[in-house]
């Protein structure tokens, strides 16, 4: 059986099949905010290769997105001042809109996006706050279910178009657990013109919260999908890659053109979350050949 989206974020916190992260201190348990600081969970960070993007010439900051009348916290970063931005939906892993997922979203502002970070456990507690990860599996992630996070999507979308974005030229990405949800977008929004999946499931167990996984929805894509793996990833083993592939091929065959064109990109000696650069698990290389090719991949198909 496939370890989960939670457990492979656990694990790759210290690099170690089979490890939980250290307690945080009291100092960096606190919440200091959407994007300020680094979620509990995650605790110790590997400080000395955190990137850290400037807001310099940047709108950013949290703002409330109205989703059928909640108030979702989400994180927003664009050029100051521009207007008909391209837009890119940013999805976290398990540890919500921290540090990492807010500087992602400066980077891609830095590119010239409208970039949006929601807050999509926020219904179910406060992802970032919680320091014992059985306790954040239990009590926050395994209670989401995908249709929520779909309509929070959306949501995210409709607020872009009146804040700036032009959600003609849209794209999603995200990271693990968020990587997951990129393939269910893309295969949920039609205006979503690319997506970029670093690391995310392919197969698993239909549940109620979960009904569909990306293998089971290759034939309803309405963007291609780059997808970025890790060829030493212990927890998304190779062959379910080639799952989502025969997949996706036998969606082309039925004349899905965003199944054709989506692809793998396989980094063979890179673990889980090598993107992460403020864990043990970041790999320097692979994680600036895949930035370069998911922007390569959103300019291809029409986004930038």
């Amino acid at each position: 059986m496939l370890k989960s989206d939670h457990i492979l974020d656990a694990q790759a916190l210290l690099g170690t099949p089979g490890a939980t992260p250290s307690a945080p201190s009291r100092r960096t348990a606190i919440k200091l905010g959407l994007g300020a600081g680094y979620a509990a969970a995650t605790m110790p960070i590997m400080a000395q290769t955190a990137i850290k993007t400037p807001a310099d010439g940047l709108t950013a900051g949290e703002v409330a997105i109205d989703v059928g009348g909640f108030k979702m916290p989400a994180y927003r970063a664009q050029p100051a001042g521009k207007t008909g931005l391209p837009v890119v939906l940013v999805l976290s892993e398990i540890f919500g809109v921290h540090e990492y997922i807010a500087d992602t979203a400066r980077r891609f502002a830095h590119a010239g996006y409208l970039a949006i970070a929601p807050e999509l456990f926020v219904r179910q507690g406060d992802a970032q706050s919680y320091g014992e990860m059985s306790k954040l599996m239990s009590e926050v992630i395994a209670k989401v279910p995908d249709d929520q996070v779909l309509a929070d999507l959306d949501g995210a979308v409709t607020w872009a178009a009146a804040h700036g974005g032009n959600t003609d030229k849209l794209a999603v990405t995200g990271f693990c657990w968020g990587g997951r949800q990129t393939w269910l977008y893309a295969a949920h929004n039609p205006k979503v013109k690319a997506g970029v999946a670093w690391y995310g499931r392919l197969v698993g167990d239909s549940t109620a919260l979960t009904l569909k996984h990306p293998v089971d929805v290759a034939v309803k894509l309405k963007a291609p999908v780059l997808g970025l793996y890790g060829g030493a990833d212990t927890g998304i083993p190779l062959d379910t890659v080639e799952k989502m592939k025969s997949a996706l091929a036998e969606a082309a065959v039925k004349g899905n053109a965003a199944a054709r064109a989506s692809k793998f990109v396989v980094y063979p000696d890179a673990p889980h979350a090598f993107h992460a650069d403020y864990r043990p698990s970041f790999r320097k290389e692979a994680a600036e050949d895949g930035w370069k090719r998911a922007l390569a991949w959103f300019k291809r198909h029409g986004v930038a």
